[in-house]
């Protein structure tokens, strides 16, 4: 992955188990947002190949890379929320666009996704009237809106409370298990982590390549990098 001339990451190679949750490690400006915008296709790498089962993103045609994309969800830091849009209207664009659904069954599918994520009665309030982690939650709800089978996430506990934090961490094991969404997390907050993540992978920014995949468990014991153990043990008595 590059930007111009300037080389971010090389021989990243790992697969997502289907229905898991890998998270995306490592210190700053390692690449790990970089990778994520080459998974969800807004930026092509300059070398190797992105797979969604036997699709090839990158070297798919338009339709049919769009197609792929739509089997996917994103997330990102600060929710993205419409502002001008109340949260029955930010969840409903997704489905207006990509769908043939009348108005009152796009309503009801948004109604659910808002449910889903515990904002019921909360379809009429706008984005300036949200706390973070609510923030967090519609915009979780509108990545939803056109079942997904993947997430992807950009630091989704950035800027959060450690409760508000926790619930979101709650929320996102509750999809994966009743739903069998599998999820790509970028974080680098040490308890969200270890709640979430049945994989994860560290990208070292000295090497500019991913240098260690496995559960943050045995990372954490069983890792032969000192900066990785040392990665998921600052702070974790906190």
């Amino acid at each position: 992955l590059s930007y111009g001339d300037y080389e971010v990451l090389s021989g990243v190679s790992f697969e997502v188990q289907d229905g898991s949750c890998l998270v995306v490690m490592g210190g700053s400006g390692c690449g790990k947002s970089t990778l994520l915008k080459s998974l969800v296709g807004l930026l092509e790498p300059s070398g190797g190949e992105v797979f969604f089962g036997s699709s090839n993103l990158w070297a798919s045609s338009q339709e049919d890379s769009e197609a792929i994309l739509r089997g996917v969800g994103v997330l990102f830091q600060g929710g993205a929320l419409w502002s001008a849009m109340n949260l029955l209207e930010n969840v409903s664009l997704p489905l207006e666009t990509y769908t043939e659904l009348s108005d009152s069954e796009i309503a009801r599918v948004a109604e659910y996704k808002l449910g889903l994520v515990g904002l019921s009665g909360y379809e009429e309030f706008y984005p300036s009237q949200l706390s973070g982690g609510m923030k967090k939650r519609a915009g979780l709800a509108r990545a939803m809106a056109l079942d997904p089978q993947i997430l992807f996430f950009d630091e989704p506990s950035a800027g959060l409370d450690p409760l508000s934090s926790r619930r979101l961490d709650d929320l996102i094991n509750e999809l994966k298990e009743s739903l069998g969404i599998t999820f790509v997390v970028v974080s680098h907050e040490l308890a969200s982590i270890f709640e979430i993540a049945d994989d994860s992978i560290f990208l070292d920014a000295k090497s500019k390549t991913l240098l260690q995949q496995g559960s943050p468990a045995w990372l954490l014991d069983n890792s032969e990098h000192d900066h990785v153990r040392s990665f998921l043990s600052r702070d974790l008595s906190s």
